[in-house]
């Protein structure tokens, strides 16, 4: 894994699956309404033809949605997608398909849409990792497919992901749920990819990893969080004073580099401390503190617990 693919570095740490749920064939008027994701949980919508209204009920804002567009909530907010004629919706009917996902139908006259729905399931404790550093909605664009370099953009790749998943979900084929189940998980990331590439990356991680001055930095942070950095260090390797990388930091994430890092290490040591063969100390000193004490303080501060109550849990809910 290259040192500085921050991405890969991340889901080694937050284990992320995906699940399509829904399969929406509605013609105009139409509604549905979602509540509140529980914490380890991540809606996602897929809007493969056709146009949509994303209201958010508590802030009472709306962003319209087309054909290629992807959004995902990784708050888990309370959300509502119409057809934006606030006419009475028409009745939907659902069939269950032997894959598990659910066929959603109504025989509204009005414009057509095609719209896939699942969930993203992230392990605990990693949700707080996620919802921390991401924006409360995310929407992202598949191009076209027609990418002209080598392999595609982030954008291209995941319009061929979507056209996969289109497919597999047209029919009831063997192996169909698990092929659509890591198709999901593959849509998790190429969106989180394709965020960071683009031009107008969302305020938080994906704005900090697409920074090409800042890069380097989170890429280290990622690849080697046990590593005992310091501010100068990580202020040489973006070619900033450390001033103005503070202060860049600061503006793209909304909290330090060093709050990053710490939660970072704690992360790491969740997963770390799920293993029955390893001690608390061992722990410690694995994501980079010398004294165990202190990793117990952070621990408990971030995590709202001690590291023996996590590791109990965590036995508990295997």
């Amino acid at each position: 894994m290259s040192e500085v693919d921050w991405l890969s570095h991340l889901l080694r740490i937050v284990t992320v699956t995906g699940q399509l749920e829904v399969r929406c064939a509605y013609g105009a008027p139409w509604r549905v309404t979602w509540g509140h994701a529980a914490a380890n949980e991540i809606p996602y919508h897929v809007i493969v033809s056709g146009r949509a209204i994303l209201e958010d009920p508590q802030t009472r804002t709306t962003q319209e949605l087309v054909g290629g567009d992807i959004v995902l909530l990784p708050h888990g907010a309370a959300h509502v997608l119409h057809d934006g004629s606030g006419q009475t919706p028409v009745r939907t009917q659902e069939h269950r398909g032997s894959a598990g996902w659910v066929l959603s139908e109504n025989d509204g006259q009005g414009e057509k849409l095609d719209l896939m729905c699942g969930r993203f399931f992230i392990t605990p404790p990693h949700d707080r990792l996620i919802r921390n550093y991401m924006p409360a909605n995310l929407v992202t664009r598949a191009g076209n497919g027609h990418g002209e370099d080598r392999g595609g953009s982030a954008s291209d790749q995941l319009a061929s992901l979507v056209r996969l998943m289109r497919m597999e979900s047209s029919g009831d084929r063997a192996g169909g749920r698990a092929i659509l189940d890591a198709l999901s998980s593959a849509l998790f990331t190429l969106v989180l990819r394709a965020s960071s590439e683009g031009e107008q990356a969302p305020a938080g991680l994906l704005a900090l990893a697409g920074h090409p001055r800042l890069a380097p930095a989170i890429a280290a942070l990622f690849a080697d969080p046990a590593r005992s950095w310091k501010l100068p260090d990580l202020a040489d390797m973006c070619g900033m004073s450390r001033a103005t990388f503070m202060r860049h930091f600061q503006d793209k994430l909304g909290c330090s580099a060093l709050d990053l890092l710490t939660d970072l290490r704690v992360s790491v040591a969740a997963n770390e401390l799920r293993k029955p063969a390893i001690s608390t100390d061992a722990v410690a000193e694995a994501v980079g503190y010398q004294s165990v004490s202190a990793f117990r303080r952070v621990f408990t501060e971030r995590m709202g617990m001690t590291p023996g109550e996590w590791r109990r849990q965590a036995r508990h809910r295997a």
